[in-house]
């Protein structure tokens, strides 16, 4: 009951920030914790807050003296605050698991060995430094309203029938991530199209009905609940399943092949707080990993029934291919005259 006291503590005392006050662009800001605490972890994360607040209330209950600065951004601005700006956060956060991979790669990342990292699976870790907490799958979000008895695609193929069958209803009523500007629609996107090349026959499919795009998952999310969208592809199946209106829409795991994105955390090599970045690594791999995790994911989501098809991003330098400029620009080519057919 104390520590339920306290968490909800916690949760009252956020207080916002003006993210003009930052260089790089930030879209939220919250303080948890004591105001006057002395010692404060400062994290940056393309994670909602929403998201991650049980985490950050349950560290806190073990650390009644510490605060969290939390700080939200897109992916490429977590890229420039740390690299451009050199801006002073303890612990990164983000989906996109390459530009993570990128920024441990090229030395902004300190090693980290605990108790708690030798026991996670080798997928979970790379060279000491990025760490994986969560695993999220690319989803299709259905309107379960909308498609007025049309059948639910459970394939890429069933998905491009079903668009391809029925244009006047799906025309200009379908969504995806922007990949220009998203880092993790990015990642999703070269993922997919190395996995198969039905992704291209969609993706050309989607373009010729005037695809929506968009930056981020809850954006689809709130465009397939209002009526904008009657299907969004590619979304982050966590954001769709721990909302409270989600019966309002069917959430697909694709069975021809679910992608896997892991959530990953590093520690910055010049982090004002390193002891309480460690200890907060090593809470947020136990919560997640052990037997009493604490679910950042709904259980509904359950991968164990597509574990033939799953596709896990490995974290590794493999991810790096696509950060290569010439490669970026070759596929965002290619995405743009599939997408683009006007």
């Amino acid at each position: 009951m104390r520590q339920f006291a306290l968490s909800l503590i916690l949760l009252i005392a956020v207080s916002w920030f003006p993210a003009g006050t930052l260089a790089f662009e930030a879209e939220e800001e919250a303080w948890f914790g004591p105001e006057d605490s002395a010692q404060v972890l400062r994290i940056i994360s393309t994670a909602d807050i929403a998201f991650i607040a049980p985490m950050i209330t349950s560290f806190l209950s073990a650390e009644p003296d510490s605060a969290i600065h939390y700080t939200v951004a897109g992916s490429t601005e977590v890229q420039r605050a740390i690299v451009d700006e050199g801006a002073g956060f303890d612990v990164v956060i983000s989906s996109a698991m390459d530009l993570q991979t990128k920024l441990a790669n090229d030395g902004w990342a300190s090693p980290h060995l605990s108790e708690v990292t030798s026991t996670l699976p080798p997928w979970a870790v790379w060279n000491d430094m990025l760490f994986a907490f969560t695993q999220e799958p690319a989803a299709i979000v259905v309107s379960t309203t909308g498609l007025n008895g049309l059948p639910l695609p459970q394939t890429r193929n069933d998905l491009i029938n079903l668009l391809r069958q029925h244009p006047e209803v799906f025309r200009g009523r379908t969504g995806t991530y922007d990949v220009r500007q998203s880092g993790l629609g990015y990642l999703f996107a070269t993922q997919d199209a190395r996995a198969s090349e039905v992704y291209w026959r969609l993706t050309e499919v989607m373009g010729g009905l005037d695809a929506r795009l968009y930056c981020c998952s809850s954006h689809m999310i709130d465009a397939v609940k209002s009526g904008e969208l009657l299907i969004a592809y590619n979304v982050l199946g966590s954001y769709a399943i721990n909302r409270d209106d989600r019966d309002e829409f069917a959430i697909i795991l694709p069975e021809d092949f679910t992608t896997v994105m892991l959530r990953t955390a590093l520690i910055t090599r010049n982090a004002p707080s390193p002891e309480l970045s460690r200890r907060f690594i090593d809470h947020l791999l136990a919560a997640s990993h052990g037997s009493s995790a604490i679910p950042l994911t709904h259980p509904a989501l359950d991968l164990d029934r597509v574990d033939p098809s799953l596709n896990r991003i490995q974290v590794g330098p493999g991810l790096l291919v696509f950060l290569d400029q010439l490669k970026r620009r070759s596929f965002l080519s290619e995405w743009a005259s599939a997408m683009f057919q006007n």
